[in-house]
C-alpha cells in the first residue's frame, strides 16, 4: 500500500524504527484483544515491528508533523469468496487520544478501501466495554449489527477460567459510505 496523507498524519507501512514508539502502546494493552500482543521488554517490540513492517494488513499511523508513530490501523481481506470485504481495527497509543487521529486516519483507510481497492463492505468487532472504539464507529457511519455474547477470551479470570466477552459486530457499505461523503 502506498502512504495515505491526510491534513495530520501519514498513515504506512510499518518499519524496525518503530520498535521503541510501538512498545508505547503494546507494552499495556489498552483492549483485551491486543493482549496477544502485549510485549515486556524494546527486544520483543522490535521483533513486533519487523512482523509488521512484513504484514500489509497492519500500517501504522504516524503524525505529518514530527514523524511519531502513534497508532496502528489493521486490514485484513476476507477469503476469495468475498474478496470485496475487508475487517478493519485500530490501536493509538493513549497519549495521543482525544484529538481526533483515530477517526481522522480511519476515515483516510476507509476511503482507500472503497475507492482504491474497491471494498463492497467493511466490519469490525468491538468489545461491549470499549466505548470508545463503539463511538469511533458510529461517527465513521458503520452501524451495529449484532452482538455475540460471549463470543471470545482473550484473558482468564482470577481462577484461570477463560473471561469471555460479548462483542458487537459494526458495519458499513460502500453505497452507504458513498451516500455520507458526497
Amino acid at each position: 500500500m502506498r502512504d495515505i496523507v491526510t491534513d495530520r498524519l501519514i498513515i504506512r507501512r510499518f518499519s524496525e524504527a518503530d520498535a521503541a514508539e510501538l512498545f508505547e502502546y503494546i507494552s499495556n494493552p489498552r483492549a483485551n484483544c491486543f493482549m496477544a500482543d502485549k510485549v515486556s521488554t524494546l527486544k520483543q517490540a522490535k521483533v513486533m515491528a519487523q512482523k509488521r513492517a512484513n504484514d500489509a494488513s497492519c500500517v501504522a499511523v504516524c503524525l505529518k508533523e514530527t514523524g511519531a508513530l502513534i497508532g496502528e490501523l489493521m486490514l485484513h481481506q476476507d477469503d476469495e469468496h468475498q474478496a470485496d470485504t475487508y475487517s478493519v481495527g485500530w490501536n493509538f497509543n493513549g497519549k495521543f487520544e482525544g484529538k481526533g487521529y483515530a477517526s481522522e486516519s480511519a476515515r483516510a483507510l476507509f476511503e482507500h478501501l472503497f475507492t482504491q481497492r474497491n471494498a463492497r463492505r467493511l466490519y469490525a468487532y468491538v468489545e461491549d466495554d470499549n466505548f470508545k472504539s463503539q463511538k469511533l464507529c458510529e461517527k465513521l457511519g458503520m452501524r451495529k449489527e449484532a452482538c455475540f455474547m460471549e463470543f471470545v477470551s482473550f484473558v482468564n479470570n482470577p481462577d484461570g477460567t477463560p473471561k469471555y466477552e460479548n462483542t458487537f459486530q459494526y458495519a458499513i457499505l460502500k453505497k452507504e459510505w458513498l451516500r455520507q461523503h458526497t
